[in-house]
């Protein structure tokens, strides 16, 4: 009986993961070499991956690591202790992947027991992307040390069992580079009938019992306007325990909000207080329980937004610039964005520059994403310099000084300079960062600072080059339009040469204009290049949101911003000016639709598709490497009515574990692509999963921010104000109703999942009986010829040719066709009365 208290005990299978394991201490040690410089440029491509997720770009620090560790025995750095206990949550992996700015060598413990039956021999399957050592009851049973950065490698190893209870110990290691993939996967692939069996210092039906409720828990609500931030447990607590929270922002916030307290057993929820006084954004909730020496956590996620505070717009532009300076300096993160709006407003003096000081270690140690805290710090140097100290401003020039701007000097870093918006940053640091100190020496250069200048503007114009030419590789991406914003502002008020300054104004405008294009009610919606969980689930606190507010008067504020006070000072100062059209194309409310088809990309190898009335939008990637591995590329999205968080998207997702760190992740990317085809409101997805990868699709789908809504059988019907989706699967979508997607995800079980989807509006429809009568019946059905072919009620038949081809109501679009400018297309809405005006 002894035995049964103190170990939860799992059924465990042949062929099934083993997941249920005690951990020890994350070690973690700085990794350097030699500086060295590094030969490459940008890549426009290094996210089109050919084998499964792998980036081909290596650094100098993971050369020297696999010549001295590739191959070898890992070697550990200390002993095993048990720190925490490590629950599945549907992961197979013990997974703690995450994002390091330096080179780290990082390292860690794991153990678990599996009670045999009988003794015997047992097959095991270990994966992982680093290096692993398995040892069974104390006796080494090998390791593998392929050291590939973030590419799987599996080992299978032949062991003996005991009868009874066997030690199962892993020593995983590796080098992280920015984003890691720190992970461990054991299976049991065959052998005598076992359990997993963990000790746990609690009655084994107390620690069953907080497993429920960690899995189980969710937020009360999809997002918080100001609402009481309360978490709910599936059942009550079955002792009283601590329990920490740390709130922290995405992985370059440098915030992150502490909180204790003590919940009594019985207690049926964890209340955390009002939203109004909590930092706005999408914010992980790292939550860990604590019983005598048991730790057991979970991580959930939500949405805060200060919508009260902030009101409505001010109608002048004029206002909304000086309101969107007074929001970031006085509620943004402390950071040298922050510090450069407080410059702005002429707000010098202690507490600007501790901002700036805590950021300079950043600067002054290459740390990657530095080069989005050094621009506006540059930026701000050239423009109020005389409001900082002088003991800052020979801090700072010292930082400017021995920064590395691109790999061909040499470093020992690991900030990435392969993606088109790094490059420019990196291009506009040399630029504007020798300008302001031209005869002193860049140490890593070697040059002067008239000499790196001269090298930066050259970079500069090429760059502007690439863009005007072919636009953003990382097409339509939330988190990477301010991240362009913030190099071609710096550009636009501060190059010394006009052509430069002029082609910077004219690549905002032209950012913004594709903002405005695939925007519904102000908010983007649409494909993207590029996401996130945290840049896809907020409604209203992601940058573009606030940006809109500054443009037209439609949007919110968060916390954390790239170049919104960056583009309001161009605005005040600068004589930067927007087409007065973008608005009304942004929030577009005629009785008519607008089909937008552009391209973006090297070779237009992004082509996309938007389609937007009143009150619905919905945006696609044609013809996009159907069946192949993704990264983090949103394939469909749409939104109805004026509530941003009446919002769809559809993937597949690639990991299993929620708020991870993986590219692609649970919600943000694809595992698999799928094939996709629209036509104005209709849209199809068809999925063919790769094996390995999870077995289903899915759909964010919040209950909560639509005004009605059904789901039955393969069918899910939103409405939300006027507009209206439906979704048909091949086969039933099923509500997720316990842990932290409760009444937001369906998910459509089977590798081969088909998804159709169409939207509509109450005036056409009525609502949602209108809805499914009419579309209920959708289907696809292929053709000799490998067409995708629809029986439409208003488009009548709909071909979706293989290569992306699309034939209806006698037209013909040709993703192959669609230029990088774009075209806009007014149509006529089949069956739509034109509202009456007011009288």
């Amino acid at each position: 009986m002894t035995a049964e208290k103190s170990h939860l005990r799992r059924a465990t299978g042949n062929q099934s993961p083993i997941v249920y394991w005690q951990l020890g201490h994350l070690s973690q040690a700085r990794y350097d070499v030699a500086d060295r410089p590094m030969e490459g440029r940008m890549d426009p491509f290094f996210f089109v991956t050919k084998t499964k997720n792998f980036i081909p770009h290596e650094y100098p620090c993971r050369t020297e690591f696999k010549k001295s560790f590739s191959g070898r025995r890992p070697q550990p750095t200390d002993e095993f202790e048990p720190v925490r206990w490590w629950l599945p949550f549907a992961s197979p992996r013990v997974d703690l992947s995450g994002f390091w700015f330096r080179p780290t060598r990082i390292g860690c413990w794991a153990r678990t027991f599996l009670y045999a039956g009988s003794a015997g021999p047992a097959t095991l399957r270990l994966s992982t992307c680093g290096g692993a050592i398995l040892f069974v009851n104390g006796r080494e049973q090998g390791f593998m040390a392929p050291y590939e950065r973030n590419l799987e490698a599996q080992q299978i190893f032949e062991v003996e069992l005991s009868a009874g209870l066997n030690e199962i110990r892993v020593y995983f290691d590796d080098l992280a580079e920015r984003d890691a993939r720190f992970y461990f996967q054991l299976d049991y692939l065959d052998g005598p009938e076992v359990e997993t069996s963990v000790p746990v210092p609690i009655a084994a039906a107390a620690a069953d019992a907080l497993e429920t409720i960690l899995e189980g828990m969710r937020f009360d609500r999809t997002a918080y306007l100001g609402e009481d931030v309360t978490i709910l447990f599936p059942a009550p607590l079955p002792v009283a325990l601590s329990c920490h929270v740390e709130i922290e922002g995405d992985f370059m916030s440098v915030e992150r909000f502490d909180y204790d307290f003590a919940l009594e057993k019985g207690a049926t929820r964890l209340d955390l207080g009002t939203s109004a006084h909590m930092p706005a954004d999408f914010r992980h909730f790292r939550i860990t329980f604590k019983t005598g020496e048991l730790s057991v956590g979970r991580t959930l996620g939500v949405e805060i937004c200060h919508p009260q505070r902030q009101g409505q717009a001010p109608a002048a532009l004029e206002d909304r610039v000086a309101e969107a300076l007074a929001e970031v300096a006085a509620h943004s993160e402390p950071d040298t964005v922050c510090a450069f709006a407080r410059l702005a407003l002429g707000q010098g003096g202690g507490e600007t520059e501790a901002m700036i000081s805590a950021m300079l270690p950043v600067i002054e140690d290459c740390h990657d994403c530095a080069d989005f805290v050094l621009v506006p710090l540059l930026f701000a140097y050239t423009r109020w310099s005389d409001l900082l100290s002088q003991a800052l401003r020979q801090r700072i020039e010292h930082a400017v000084l021995n920064y590395r701007y691109w790999m061909d000097e040499p470093g020992n870093d690991v900030q990435w300079y392969f993606s088109e918006n790094h490059a420019l940053l990196f291009h506009t640091a040399a630029y504007l960062g020798g300008r302001l100190f031209p005869d002193a020496v860049f140490v890593r250069s070697g040059r002067t600072g008239a000499e790196q200048m001269k090298v930066g503007e050259e970079r500069v114009r090429a760059w502007l080059d690439h863009f005007e030419h072919w636009e953003m590789a990382e097409w339509n991406s939330v988190p990477y339009f301010p991240i362009d914003l913030k190099g071609l502002t710096a550009l636009a008020a501060c190059a010394p040469d006009e052509t430069i300054r002029a082609r910077a104004k004219g690549s905002i405008v032209r950012l913004m204009e594709i903002v405005a294009r695939s925007a519904h009610r102000g908010m983007l919606t649409g494909s993207q290049g590029r996401s996130y969980e945290h840049t896809l689930r907020p409604g209203r606190s992601v940058e573009l949101s606030g940006i809109a507010r500054l443009l037209w008067g439609q949007g919110w504020y968060g916390r954390r911003v790239h170049a919104l006070p960056q583009l309001a000072v161009c605005i005040r100062d600068h004589g930067l000016q927007f087409p007065e059209a973008l608005a009304a194309i942004a929030a577009h409310d005629a009785d008519d639709a607008q089909e937008w088809t552009f391209s973006q990309g090297e070779n237009r190898f992004a082509a996309l598709y938007h389609y937007k009335t009143r009150d619905t939008a919905l945006g696609t990637i044609a013809h996009y490497r159907p069946g192949a591995w993704g990264y983090q590329e949103t394939v469909l999205h749409l939104r109805l009515g004026d509530r941003p968080e009446a919002q769809v998207w559809i993937n597949h997702p690639g990991e299993t574990i929620q708020f991870g760190y993986g590219r692609p992740s649970f919600w943000g990317g694809c595992g698999t692509l799928p094939r996709v085809h629209q036509y104005r409101d209709l849209a199809i997805l068809d999925f063919e999963i790769h094996e390995g990868q999870p077995d289903f699709t899915h759909a964010w789908f919040p209950l909560e921010a639509f005004d009605d809504a059904v789901v039955d059988g393969n069918l899910a019907l939103a409405r939300a104000g006027n507009g209206l989706a439906m979704l048909v699967g091949n086969g039933a979508l099923e509500p997720v109703k316990q842990g932290p997607t409760t009444d937001v995800e369906l998910r459509l079980s089977g590798r081969k999942g088909r998804w159709i989807v169409r939207l509509s509006d109450c005036g056409r429809e009525g609502g949602l009986d209108g809805m499914r009568a009419r579309f209920a019946t959708l289907a696809a059905r292929r053709d000799n010829e490998g067409a995708l072919i629809v029986i439409d009620p208003d488009y009548g038949q709909v071909v979706f040719e293989e290569d992306g081809t699309v034939r209806a109501e006698g037209r013909i679009l040709r993703p192959s066709d669609w230029s990088v400018r774009g075209d806009a297309v007014h149509l006529e809405i089949p069956g739509r009365q034109p509202r009456r005006a007011a009288s």
